[in-house]
């Protein structure tokens, strides 16, 4: 809770503005798997905005090594994915479903992998929709709105800007099977990025 607080102020250093709607989506009863889409490290300052109490996120090993970031994800509470190593990537996944049934913990997973500021999704990895066919868990997309407006790293642009945050309904998992990830992946990503684009105020 105090990192989320700190967290929190930062947003006002950086001039940003958080809108954010549907935050009732996350009063599910039991574990969920949270999907996001994942554009910079300001998202931490949006995450902030929603997370609920009973979450933990999957991040990438090599923010553990990202200075002041690095120690208040850890800090948070992060599982730390090796991505370059197959194998470890499915143990965590393995040990994420194991923890979230055991502490009944919401998981919070970005599925496409890595950092993507072009204002569209990339494709998603099924890790985290595979943990939630197996443990029989709702998907509960949700949605930052494109920061290129105002947050542009190659061009050296970032000025005050407005992020939308949308938290999608949850999506049931109950009776289906490994054979129906690739759908609910397809499902979540068209979802999602029709979501992006309307709050991006984009054509989809």
């Amino acid at each position: 809770r105090i990192i989320k607080t700190v967290v929190k102020t930062f947003k006002y250093f950086f001039g940003l503005r958080f809108e954010v709607k549907g935050l009732e989506n996350f009063e599910v009863e039991g574990p969920a798997i949270i999907v996001s889409n994942h554009q910079s490290m300001l998202d931490m300052m949006g995450l902030m905005e929603v997370l609920p109490d009973d979450c933990v996120q999957v991040g990438k090993k090599e923010l553990m090594y990202a200075g002041t970031v690095g120690l208040i994800i850890y800090l948070g509470g992060v599982i730390f994915i090796n991505r370059k190593s197959t194998t470890s990537a499915k143990m965590v996944m393995a040990e994420v479903a194991k923890t979230m049934a055991t502490d009944k913990v919401k998981v919070w997973v970005y599925p496409e992998g890595t950092r993507n500021c072009t204002g569209d999704l990339l494709p998603f990895k099924k890790g985290a929709f595979h943990v939630a066919v197996q443990a029989q868990v709702p998907v509960i997309p949700v949605v930052y709105s494109s920061f290129t407006t105002f947050y542009n790293p190659k061009k050296n642009l970032f000025t005050s800007g407005k992020i939308k945050v949308e938290v999608l309904p949850p999506i049931e998992t109950k009776g289906l099977t490994s054979d129906d990830v690739s759908d609910l992946t397809d499902r979540c990503f068209r979802i999602m990025r029709e979501t992006l684009f309307r709050l991006s105020g984009r054509p989809s």
